[in-house]
């Protein structure tokens, strides 16, 4: 039985985990920490969870955490790298959701993060938690970054396409819309009902932070250089991520080989869903599971390729990937606990 514990455990992305550890075979999890809900049953606070966890949150104690076998951070970006040093030399491995380890360059974190790393020599051995990519460097890692939810979206839509060398890598395109609790469970005036409701609206045009993880991730896994104009919005929706991506033919490709391509790379992969030709996927389809769906078109013949990616943000945008490279690390099959269908409706 595998020992986890969570650190920081009140935000959405904290309670997708324990709702999905509570119910995994091969998990016991031993602490949930937080500084401001120290004291507090899980089940007072997530009455959602009440009679699948007997826990109660407390304070982050390193000496607590590094008696687990795994230790997740579900935290806000600066305090994993605080940590993690510690419970590494003591023997823990990490699964980090936040944004600490998914860049390799410590002066680009400090410049998308303003300020700097607190553990830049971790950097290098961190391992990117796309297991439709890193598979075998996962189950060997002990420090695993969680892709963002956005890049987890655009790269996997794109990557095929990267692969096989169809497509100008320079006017890459992704404009993709979240749910509000891609936001944080942390009161903001434009995530509440009355702002977000019937309405959508673009946020961070000029550069948003998972800019630099997607071009970097793109140019480790396709090979060579990649440029991304990304504009994220905010959907008045609670989950989910719908990506449309636009990549621009370099040679003649029709549909069909587009669609075989995708079909191919994607064929083993327990995750990922590559619906038939003429097909759109919709975030409630993919509500409350780990998969991304996938569909590829080329409107009207012409030149342009349009990819539609749909996943859950808190899903396999965060916790779901993040239990997936658990199982991977710990020898578990990869479905191990995530085996859950979309909700509907």
């Amino acid at each position: 039985m595998i020992t986890a514990g969570i650190v920081g455990g009140t935000g959405y992305t904290g309670v997708e985990l324990l709702r999905l550890l509570a119910a995994h075979p091969d998990v016991s999890l031993r602490v949930i920490t937080s500084r401001g809900a120290a004291g507090t049953r899980v089940g007072e606070l997530f009455p959602s969870l009440r009679r699948a966890l007997d826990l109660t949150f407390s304070a982050p104690d390193p000496a607590v955490l590094a008696q687990c076998d795994v230790v997740f951070f579900a935290t806000p970006h600066a305090t994993a790298m605080s940590l993690a040093p510690a419970l590494l030399e003591a023997g823990s491995r990490l699964v980090d959701l936040s944004a600490d380890f998914r860049l390799r360059d410590p002066a680009q974190w400090a410049q998308w993060y303003g300020q700097q790393h607190a553990a830049p020599t971790l950097l290098a051995e961190a391992v990117y938690g796309l297991p439709e990519r890193n598979r075998a460097a996962i189950r060997q890692a002990r420090l695993v970054a969680c892709p963002g939810c956005y890049p987890t979206a655009i790269q996997l839509g794109l990557l095929p396409l990267l692969d096989a060398d169809w497509v100008d890598r320079d006017s890459l395109i992704a404009s993709a819309a979240s749910g509000v609790s891609g936001a944080g469970r942390v009161p903001k005036l434009g995530a509440l009902l009355t702002e977000a409701g019937e309405s959508l609206s673009a946020y961070a045009v000029g550069g948003h932070r998972h800019l630099p993880e997607i071009e970097q991730q793109l140019a480790a896994f396709a090979g060579g250089s990649a440029t991304v104009t990304f504009v994220p919005h905010l959907a008045p929706m609670t989950r989910g991520i719908h990506a449309t991506l636009y990549a621009r033919l370099r040679e003649p490709v029709s549909e069909a080989q587009l669609q075989s391509c995708f079909d191919a790379v994607y064929a083993d992969e327990p995750f990922v869903d590559v619906l038939p030709l003429g097909s759109v996927p919709a975030t409630r389809d993919v509500r409350g599971s780990n998969v991304c769906r996938l569909a590829v078109h080329r409107p009207q013949g012409r030149e342009t390729v349009v990819i539609l990616s749909a996943i859950d943000n808190l899903v396999k945008g965060a916790a779901g990937q993040a239990v997936q490279n658990m199982n991977l690390m710990f020898g578990l099959p990869e479905t191990q606990g995530l085996a859950v269908t979309g909700l509907v409706p």
